[in-house]
């Protein structure tokens, strides 16, 4: 009969304690890589297998957390959830991923499931807000962009500030005419906050402001940017909401006969390495994805360890100004004086 191998046994191969080969498989301390490398090699070598449901026991954790968001299909939402995994896991988690497509029925089958499997926290990302669920959920819970409840820690990036920024560059490069693109079903303050901020700029300069739907359906999104060409001849830009919408409208005003950025300017929001890889010519507004996955990931660590978290982290962004704008007008030099 075989030996079973025991957590002393990897202990004693790897010349470490028994309580940091705990603390290797539950990724909990501090650990130098090499610890780390000795443990897990010692590990393979005796192919020792820890016992997850004794560990679940003692600790009375899953080490498994739940990922909500809209769909992993789009650039934005698959590089978050690409950067919350990888977070996640080198802390020593595994997670369950969930895309809910921004329906309130399928979302909250999702999160019932979720909590059913008794994961240790969630990362929220939809914009379903009300849901029941989330009102008497008793788990740690961080959201991304949303608001959920007063107690529920958001990590944003400034939406308001970076659709201002991206309004008044098209309006320094000269255009008077400007559409705004964003989806039309908000359900918190978040959610509108770059149409509120496009709105404001116009009003300041005292020009009348359209926004059209960008809709889950892209056949539907593109016959309702359609619209905007049929129903406003004289647009000279639009600010879309997000850069697929962007790249929508890029490639329908091309097809219309459009010269962009001469007599179109385009600028999207999001900024995800994809769209930037696939249309370097974009311009765009930046969010730091990587830091708002990072601070998702360490607001969530904070509350399941029952610490004190602020309710808001809000993140600066950045303008990419591309080829779909346009220079800078030259500032003509003054008359030397006599």
């Amino acid at each position: 009969m075989n030996k079973k191998i025991k957590l002393e046994d990897v202990a004693e191969l790897a010349g470490v304690s028994k309580a940091t080969v705990s603390r290797v498989i539950n990724r909990r301390g501090y650990l130098s890589q090499k610890t780390i490398e000795k443990v897990e090699a010692a590990m393979a070598e005796l192919n020792y297998h820890p016992n997850v449901i004794a560990q679940q026991l003692h600790t009375q954790r899953t080490n498994v957390i739940g990922i909500i968001v809209p769909t992993v299909a789009t650039p934005f939402f698959g590089e978050l959830t690409a950067e919350l995994e990888q977070r996640l896991f080198k802390r020593g988690y595994k997670v369950l991923v969930s895309g809910a497509l921004n329906n309130p029925g399928k979302e909250r089958q999702y999160l019932q499931q979720l909590l059913g499997r008794q994961v240790d926290g969630l990362i929220i990302a939809t914009h379903n807000a009300d849901l029941p669920e989330y009102q008497h959920a008793n788990l740690p819970i961080v959201a991304i962009d949303r608001f959920l409840r007063a107690d529920i820690p958001v990590v944003a990036s400034d939406n308001y500030a970076g659709a201002t920024a991206a309004c008044e560059a098209l309006i320094a490069r000269g255009a008077r005419h400007i559409i705004h693109t964003d989806d039309l079903s908000p359900l918190n303050a978040q959610d509108t906050a770059r149409q509120r901020a496009y709105e404001a700029v116009m009003q300041a300069h005292g020009w009348p402001a359209y926004t059209y739907p960008s809709l889950l359906d892209p056949v539907q999104t593109r016959a309702s940017f359609q619209r905007i060409f049929t129903e406003h001849p004289e647009v000279d830009a639009i600010f879309a909401s997000n850069d697929l919408d962007a790249a929508t409208l890029l490639d329908l005003a091309v097809e219309i006969g459009y010269a962009v950025p001469t007599q179109l300017q385009i600028i999207g929001y999001d900024g995800t390495q994809t769209t930037q890889r696939l249309l370097p010519q974009l311009a765009t507004v930046v969010q730091p994805l990587s830091e708002m996955a990072a601070q998702a990931v360490e607001l969530l660590e904070a509350k399941l360890q029952q610490r004190a978290t602020p309710t808001e982290v809000v993140l600066p962004v950045q303008v990419k100004f591309g080829r779909t704008l346009r220079p800078l007008p030259t500032k003509k030099a003054l008359p030397k004086q006599k």
